[in-house]
């Protein structure tokens, strides 16, 4: 039986993306997915970030205009890098009967990652969007500290190319290349 797929967006809001890396790109890159998934019948879940820094109801806590969920699609709010842990999107992606989720947003290195490798382990298949991921920008008194941003996303998008999960499928896709499969 083929997978059916859900799209997720994960924390694409304003504070987050006024500092993202190569924003503008990511946000395009998305959109553009959100709005095959919708066409395709795929549902697309947002979901937030909360907590110091992002106080719901704040300008910085709202989703980007061009990401922001349609009425009616599923939003999740979190307070830790985990899109799983205190919410309910385990238990939407069962009842939507998804089998496989498409992991887009920001940050590479703590919420995409943890996102995608907590639906691993609740035996979901995972896409990972290579192009619709990102991390914050870099700075000079970044230097030794941080990995440069493009290389830290393209160490994410190798990692999810090697590793291994048993029982599971994981591939690393370019946007257009990723295949939208509703329930």
């Amino acid at each position: 039986m083929p997978p059916s797929t859900a799209l997720l967006v994960i924390d694409m809001q304003n504070a987050t993306v006024a500092m993202a890396h190569r924003a503008a790109e990511t946000v395009a890159v998305i959109a553009g997915l959100s709005e095959r998934a919708r066409a395709a019948g795929v549902p697309v879940v947002t979901v937030r970030q909360g907590g110091e820094g992002m106080v719901p109801g704040t300008e910085g806590w709202r989703v980007v205009p061009e990401l922001a969920p349609r009425e009616g699609e599923p939003v999740v709010d979190k307070t830790t890098p985990d899109s799983f842990l205190g919410t309910d999107l385990d238990g939407l992606l069962k009842a939507l009967g998804v089998t496989e989720v498409i992991v887009t947003g920001f940050a590479t290195e703590v919420c995409v990652d943890t996102t995608a490798r907590q639906a691993l382990s609740r035996g979901y298949d995972l896409v990972v969007v290579a192009d619709g991921h990102t991390t914050s920008r870099r700075t000079a008194a970044d230097a030794g500290r941080l990995v440069p941003a493009d290389d830290s996303i393209a160490q994410y998008n190798t990692i999810y190319r090697t590793i291994g999960w048993p029982g599971r499928r994981i591939r690393v896709r370019a946007a257009a290349d990723v295949e939208l499969r509703p329930a």
